[in-house]
């Protein structure tokens, strides 16, 4: 899957590059459907609670996922516009450092809430765009990772969080009948808090810093 879109990212700034068709009768609404990887830090910044004696030197970093994605535009006229995303990604916590290769959080589930507004450029029918917006990170699910539970762990908890997503990437119509290709990267800028706990029992919270990269390709059509 990483090669696939490794290899569909680079055709895509290839196409960036070459006379793009100019698109008749542009519509206001664009639907994207993209191939997404989500790429977190998942870095403790502070530990608030241990109750078990973490190692001091303990670090974490969240795996990469790779998604399908649906992205929704609305234009206001040429050059300014609205656009929402639709995806869930799955991410396990691991520790890096003190206790290395431990499996902390275990499936965690996110719906990254995204709302940003964007301001196009058409360079000969080539037109990237920037943008920016609120986020809303919504974990929906999470489980105890396998190293957490030999110490009692019996539940784990993410924070929902508010933060910023800022934007660059460019469409590239290929004929008059609104189809298009797109490459889109975004950097979302929010942390999380963890809170592991054994019963009722607090027993290790930490707070993370996610800040994931999201780049995406894909087809988009516009109406």
């Amino acid at each position: 899957m990483k090669a696939l879109f490794a290899v569909s990212m680079a055709a895509l700034a290839a196409l960036a590059t070459s006379p793009a068709v100019a698109q008749d009768n542009e519509g206001k609404i664009q639907i994207k459907v993209l191939g997404t990887g989500v790429l977190p830090d998942g870095k403790i910044t502070s530990v608030n609670t241990d109750i078990v004696g973490l190692p001091a030197d303990t670090q974490t970093k969240a795996n990469d996922n790779y998604v399908p994605t649906i992205a929704i535009e609305y234009f206001f006229n040429d050059n300014l516009s609205i656009e929402t995303i639709c995806c869930m990604t799955q991410h396990d916590v691991d520790a890096v450092s003190g206790l290395p290769g431990a499996e902390l959080v275990s499936n965690a589930k996110l719906i990254p809430a995204t709302l940003t507004a964007k301001y196009h450029f058409d360079l000969n029918g080539v037109k990237p765009y920037v943008g920016a917006g609120p986020a809303y990170f919504l974990w929906i699910s999470d489980k105890p990772g396998a190293a957490t539970v030999p110490l009692g762990v019996t539940d784990t908890d993410l924070s929902d969080e508010f933060g910023l997503a800022l934007q660059v990437g460019f469409d590239v119509p290929i004929n008059g009948e609104g189809f298009g290709l797109t490459v889109d990267a975004k950097r979302y800028f929010i942390d999380t808090t963890a809170r592991w706990y054994a019963g009722d029992t607090l027993a290790i919270e930490t707070d993370h810093k996610i800040d994931p990269w999201v780049v995406s390709a894909g087809v988009s059509y516009r109406f």
